[in-house]
């Protein structure tokens, strides 16, 4: 008889990237609660848990169906809405159930107990920040630009001028910005030292000197699987216009593959989209892991591979 508990995917209404993971699972019969928590517990949805010594139990209740989420198989942590309190409310009191919100509810559907997660919500937040990618990916073995973070202007000018090849610079974070109204995004793009101002001095911005690449790769990690995609591109930044570019499979070298599985293990992770820069030579140099980035853009076989190693991860639930 097979396995009757269900996979869990926290994720919004308009996620079709999700639906392909989805329609495997539907063949496959495993049972799935698609829920989406910043939203849904403002409508028709309500989440109750209860810890006593040895116990912890607790239920996800929906329109359509009640949830034991003891019972949880697999939480895929996929593309949620942000908690942002209930639109009745205002100010004060809004971010008050906001914060709440995101502790409480965020706490117990990152703590279900005997869950199998891709990614763990904690993980992914760790594995967001900029500064410890760089440091794991150190260790893990990977080739790195030389990178500089700092909020001294003196500083930022004397790394740039220092470089042979040119330097670039990249958001720590992609913040919302608006620039007259509208949504602005800031794209990584060459910087040279005379463009540096003492503006740099209001937060921490990030440098590193320009790879001379011969292409983008993509490498997409699930569990000990990797699917590679080469990117040719006019942009510096490929994601500018991705119109432009075409993307072709391409195979992984077996020593990126070890310092990719040694990166997600150091941080936890079931997956990640990893995101390199390829010289002439064949070096690859590591410039990004998202943990939670989108991958359904990528070539159909490539994308199809992609949903059945997730599909897999999700089905096979935690190791025993």
């Amino acid at each position: 008889m097979g396995d009757s508990r269900p996979v869990l995917v926290l994720t919004n209404v308009y996620d079709v990237t999700a639906d392909v993971v989805l329609r495997l699972l539907a063949e496959r019969r495993v049972p799935v609660a698609r829920f989406d928590p910043g939203a849904d517990l403002h409508t028709d949805a309500s989440l109750t848990a209860a810890y006593r010594s040895g116990v912890q139990r607790g239920m996800l209740r929906t329109s359509s169906r009640e949830l034991d989420i003891a019972r949880v198989r697999s939480v895929w942590v996929r593309r949620p809405s942000p908690y942002e309190g209930p639109p009745g409310l205002s100010g004060q009191d809004r971010r008050f159930a906001a914060e709440q919100s995101s502790w409480g509810t965020g706490g117990v559907l990152a703590s279900l107990p005997g869950a199998h997660y891709v990614n763990h919500p904690w993980n992914n937040r760790a594995a967001e920040s900029k500064p410890v990618q760089l440091s794991v990916a150190q260790r893990s073995g990977f080739l790195l630009p030389d990178t500089l973070i700092t909020d001294d202007p003196r500083e930022a000018r004397g790394f740039i001028d220092s470089t042979d090849s040119g330097a670039v610079y990249k958001p720590l974070w992609n913040t919302a910005y608006r620039v007259d109204g509208q949504p602005h995004s800031v794209w990584v793009r060459e910087v040279r030292g005379h463009e540096v101002t003492d503006a740099v001095s209001v937060c921490p911005h990030m440098f590193q000197v320009k790879v001379g690449k011969a292409f983008d790769a993509r490498v997409t990690a699930v569990g000990d699987r990797v699917f590679g995609v080469r990117i040719d591109s006019p942009d510096l930044d490929w994601r500018r216009r991705q119109n432009l570019m075409t993307c072709t499979p391409v195979e992984v070298p077996g020593a990126i593959a070890r310092a990719i599985a040694a990166y997600t293990v150091g941080l936890g992770l079931a997956y990640g989209a990893f995101d390199f820069a390829v010289t002439s030579a064949g070096d690859w140099y590591f410039l990004e892991c998202n943990p939670n980035g989108q991958w359904a853009w990528q070539p159909a076989g490539t994308t199809a591979a992609i949903a059945r190693a997730l599909a897999d991860q999700l089905e096979k639930g935690p190791e025993t």
